[in-house]
């Protein structure tokens, strides 16, 4: 029939304005070219499965009845005693096993936290696309898994996708008889997500985890951020579903993208709506290809097709559909008809209506689309994880590579010290003249005394020579972690330009280092004096006749040790003093423990690259391993 509307909406397509739907018309119908099985099934009326039996029909209707009477009761006992939000009437769902719900629940709240745990802060190729990976995860573990475990009999939200200007909106506000979401010519038109249902179902999406992490607000106002979720609830929605209007997925608005995945990601069933002139276009198949690959229920819906090119757009596209491997998914067409105060006429929607209320009387209908969706994300987690992981993996070894650089670094400046300390570099310029001043007076032999003269005061030279040698030693750790520090930079500015940021003032020792070094080298002048007091015991003959001040002898130890005094006098009379073997001891330990004292002062260096390396977001080598225990986890609580 030829109506004033058809004639309207012929005129509107002669003028060809695609992206305005203000005075634009529609009209929608079932796909039926080419008659494929599928659409010839999904046109027959809503029916129980019927069995030989004549009579079984009318047996299941009344076993369906009961079924539902009795899920209806139990579950307004529940809500009596728990506070639950009622199951649907009409829903046949059977929920997990408590046990295997606590297992999966616990299973995915390990891989949220592993998943959490990660962080990408550094700008290594893939960086980006790790972090938007590792967002999409946690995004969708929140959004929907982890609720959709616990409530598995919750509504099922079907979201609403797709282009610019294909008429998402106006779907949604004739199918709910409401104005729920903004329509119009200008683009894009809706920036924040529109959730609409049945007011049965209102508690599971007002106060349910299903989207958790948003906002709920009544309308769309301009202080709606993008996390933010319009929540309407209309009577002409049939109970068990919910319709969720997403931005555009192609929208110029970049966050819009991202609000649109993210929903994409929380919904059991996806409505993709495309328009006949732009069915081909690369946007609307990259969804549909993600919805191939994550085994989403799908339904397409192609608006604004004129009705004399119907036939041909519609054998293209189907075919497109057939071969991308989507041959078998509901499917609807929109036709071209008037559009008022942003609906369609209602007799226009009568095919989707009947496909959402089988959705909605059916439960095991609804039960499996939602484990099918569900089903298809969980598995989607065996490459998605280790993919993350492998982003992870060259986060660490170039952080693995980072951390080799200082080591090394100082490992080489502990090694010098030791050089000195063993080559008698150390007794050198103000340590060899304090040392001569001391020898040279008469203060050496002074501080050897004759049993039962009474001790005299250290000698001041000796007390000079004393600060001399700690002064040196001091430089000398000062210096070699100087030189380590400069290594470490110029290492990872040889490694890249991000290396080279990195390591930007790190460049020279810390201010605290000097003060450090101090408290060090006294500590183990102490440590020394200390051995030579409690296990430098004299050698008989001499102790009879002979005693000395621990302190003295422990600087002139410290010289034989050092290698310093070419006459070979410190030595010789340590040797003669405390015995070769006491003196091997002694000297075994003092070196261990300046070594030890030296080590602990280059590591407490070495971790400012290790807070450095923490605060620009580079994971430990422990995280990978998490995460893929978290996933094995997983596979075995499924």
């Amino acid at each position: 029939m030829n109506t004033a509307a058809d004639r309207t909406g012929d005129a509107a397509m002669e003028n060809e304005h695609p992206e305005s739907l203000g005075e634009q018309t529609l009209s929608m119908s079932a796909i039926k070219e080419p008659p494929a099985e599928e659409d010839v099934v999904e046109e027959e009326p809503a029916e129980e499965p019927v069995a030989d039996d004549s009579d079984s029909s009318e047996d299941a209707g009344e076993s369906g009845d009961a079924a539902a009477d009795e899920a209806e009761e139990a579950a307004a006992e529940v809500d009596e005693a728990e506070g639950t939000p009622a199951v649907p009437e009409g829903a046949t769902e059977q929920e997990l096993p408590d046990e295997a719900v606590e297992q999966l629940t616990g299973a995915l709240a390990q891989l949220r936290q592993s998943v959490l745990d990660l962080k990408f802060g550094l700008d290594l190729p893939g960086a980006e696309e790790a972090r938007q990976a590792r967002a999409e995860l946690l995004a969708q573990l929140e959004d929907y898994v982890i609720p959709r475990v616990r409530v598995s009999s919750a509504p099922a939200l079907i979201v609403v996708a797709g282009s610019t200007g294909a008429g998402k909106s106006t779907l949604v506000n004739t199918l709910a008889e409401k104005n729920v979401s903004r329509t119009g010519v200008r683009r894009p038109t809706t920036g924040t997500p529109v959730l609409t249902c049945h007011p049965g179902d209102l508690p599971w999406f007002a106060d349910g985890d299903l989207l958790g992490g948003l906002k709920r607000i009544e309308q769309v106002s301009r202080d709606a951020g993008p996390d933010s979720l319009v929540v309407a609830a209309t009577e002409k929605l049939p109970q068990g579903v919910a319709l969720l209007d997403t931005p555009d997925i192609d929208s110029v608005v970049e966050e819009h993208h991202e609000i649109a995945h993210r929903m994409l990601d929380a919904a059991d069933i996806w409505i993709f709506v495309t328009t006949a002139t732009r069915y081909a276009d690369a946007p609307a198949w990259q969804l549909l290809r993600l919805a191939r690959e994550r085994g989403v229920r799908l339904a397409i819906v192609l608006s604004r097709v004129q009705p004399r090119s119907r036939e041909t757009v519609m054998k293209h596209f189907v075919r497109m559909l057939t071969e991308y491997g989507l041959g078998d998914v509901d499917r609807f067409v929109v036709e071209e008809s008037k559009v008022t105060d942003g609906r369609l006429p209602d007799s226009e929607m009568t095919d989707l209506r009947m496909w959402l209320a089988e959705l909605s009387v059916d439960g095991e209908r609804r039960s499996q689309a939602v484990r099918q969706t569900l089903n298809g994300v969980l598995d989607s987690f065996r490459t998605r994880v280790p993919a993350l992981a492998r982003h992870l993996e060259g986060h660490v070894a170039f952080r693995g590579e980072l951390r080799t650089d200082v080591e090394a670094a100082y490992l080489g400046g502990l090694s010098r010290i030791e050089a000195a300390a063993r080559d008698g570099s150390l007794l050198r310029g103000e340590v060899l003249a304090r040392w001569q001043d001391f020898a040279g007076s008469g203060d050496l032999l002074r501080t050897i005394q004759l049993r039962g003269r009474a001790p005299r005061q250290m000698p001041e030279r000796l007390m000079a020579f004393k600060a001399a040698l700690r002064t040196g030693l001091e430089s000398l750790i000062v210096s070699s972690a100087t030189r380590a520090a400069e290594e470490v930079a110029a290492r990872w500015r040889r490694r890249s330009e991000l290396g080279a940021t990195l390591g930007e003032g790190l460049d020279r020792p810390s201010e605290e280092l000097v003060r450090r070094a101090n408290r060090a080298v006294s500590a183990w002048q102490e440590h020394v004096m200390e051995l030579i007091r409690t296990e430098g015991v004299a050698k008989r003959s001499v102790s009879k006749v002979v005693s000395f001040d621990p302190d003295a002898l422990s600087l002139i130890f410290m010289v034989g040790l050092f290698g310093g005094s070419s006459d070979g006098v410190p030595q010789k009379l340590v040797n003669a003093l405390l015995g070769a073997e006491s003196l091997r001891a002694i000297s075994v330990k003092s070196l261990s423990d300046l070594r030890a004292r030296v080590s602990m002062l280059f590591d407490e260096e070495a971790m400012r690259y290790v807070r450095t390396l923490d605060a620009a977001g580079i994971p430990d080598e422990s995280a990978a391993t998490r995460l893929y225990q978290a996933t094995y986890n997983l596979e075995v609580a499924r």
